[in-house]
């Protein structure tokens, strides 16, 4: 009889291990990278400092009462994990639930004068302003006299790419941006091409992962497939307040937005054209708890699904939101694609450039080659990238339906 039992669930428990490194070393990071990049006044830097030693030698602690979403994290598991090691529980719900905690010790849910600011920003701007994205911008000079395939895989690649901007990454990284990229794990880039014909019909759901120099590209991407009729209408998911450090807010759209209508040449040009999509309604940035929920896809609540369902298809960006896609599991990476993401509602592609183990989609021969080279470094390197696509999942609207 075949094995069909779940893959297990990843924790961070495993010292050594990539979760592991990150509990243990990214979010102290990020908590010290926070405590200084605003003028937080005592009792702020002294629930920063309360919550790294909660997530260092601590326990996961419960929302306060007043808390405006503490009925929504006690749907999503705070009561079974609260009192637990954040090393011992999914590794997916602690990564996620450290993010919220950090919101309550930095005062953003009020009330007092910290309500609302991104305690992320200052990094988030700096690389938005940063001399790079200037030259990324400038190459958009270049590419408009090219062919518009060509110029259209260029912009798929520049949105799947864009990802190693990823500030959290980086921080854990020390700093470093990886090296170009010796190429594509798994390349669905024609299937996914096949669903988006020069129709001037459609809608394209794009699921952001990051804001600053990731969110730039995939504003180009879908300035291109509205200007060349791929499709009518499309709907940038952001998160609707600060995640994972430098996860897509709708300030971060309207950031991203002044920086390319502010640019000189053809990214004016791309700037202008989104500008009056997202004033004549063709452009839409929408927010949801869930995107902020610590829960794979597979448990999207009703109305995302019926959202997803009505698109041409979802363009999912993003390591984390890889992970919620297929499942944060140790899945055996020749596991097809199509099988972890036959429940969603409609068709889906996956943008992502590898920077945790989760991974499935490979044939036998790219995986071997890869271990073989790199041994397990290439899962979390950020030096690998895959584009995959499920063109009709059971859930959605597959042939016949």
């Amino acid at each position: 009889m075949p094995d069909t039992a779940p893959a297990p669930v990843i924790r961070g428990n495993e010292t050594g291990s990539f979760p592991h490194r990150v509990l243990a070393e990214r979010h102290p990071a990020i908590i010290r990278q926070v405590r200084e990049a605003l003028p937080y006044g005592p009792d702020r830097r002294r629930a920063l400092d309360a919550l790294l030693t909660s997530c260092t030698e601590g326990v996961i602690e419960p929302l306060p009462a007043d808390a405006p979403d503490r009925d929504r994290w006690a749907a999503w598991g705070l009561g079974t994990y609260a009192g637990q090691s954040w090393f011992d529980v999914p590794w997916l719900w602690s990564e996620s639930y450290f993010y919220r905690a950090l919101l309550e010790a930095v005062g953003y849910f009020g009330p007092g004068p910290d309500l609302g600011i991104d305690p992320f920003r200052p990094v988030k701007l700096a690389e938005l302003d940063a001399p790079a994205t200037d030259e990324e911008l400038a190459a958009l000079d270049d590419l408009e006299s090219r062919p518009a395939a060509e110029r259209a895989q260029a912009l798929l690649h520049g949105s799947l790419w864009g990802n190693r901007a990823d500030l959290g990454f980086r921080l854990s990284a020390g700093g470093e941006t990886p090296q170009a990229a010796p190429g594509l794990v798994a390349d669905d880039s024609e299937t996914l091409w096949s669903l988006l014909p020069h129709s001037g019909t459609g809608t394209l759901c794009l699921i952001a992962d990051n804001a600053g120099r990731e969110l730039v590209p995939d504003l180009l991407l879908i300035a291109h497939l509205l200007a060349e009729g791929r499709v009518e209408r499309a709907v940038l998911h952001v998160k609707p307040h600060p995640y994972y450090v430098s996860d897509a807010t709708p300030a971060d759209v309207l950031d991203a937005l002044h920086r390319l209508t502010s640019a000189p040449g053809v990214a004016r040009a791309y700037g202008r054209r989104l500008w009056s999509a997202a004033t004549d309604g063709r452009l839409t940035v929408r927010t949801h708890p869930f995107s902020c929920g610590p829960l794979p896809y597979a448990e999207m609540p009703g109305d995302l699904r019926a959202e997803f369902a009505e698109a041409t298809v979802t363009v999912v960006k993003g390591d984390l939101n890889y992970r919620r896609l297929v499942g944060d599991r140790r899945l055996p990476p020749t596991t097809a694609f199509a099988d972890v993401t036959d429940y969603f509602p409609g068709p889906v592609a996956a943008l992502r450039t590898l920077k945790s183990d989760v991974i499935c989609g490979l044939d036998a021969g790219t995986e071997a080659a890869l271990v073989a080279a790199e041994e397990q470094r290439w899962r979390t390197a950020g030096t690998h990238a895959l584009i995959q696509v499920n063109a009709a999942p059971g859930g959605g609207r597959g042939a016949g339906a």
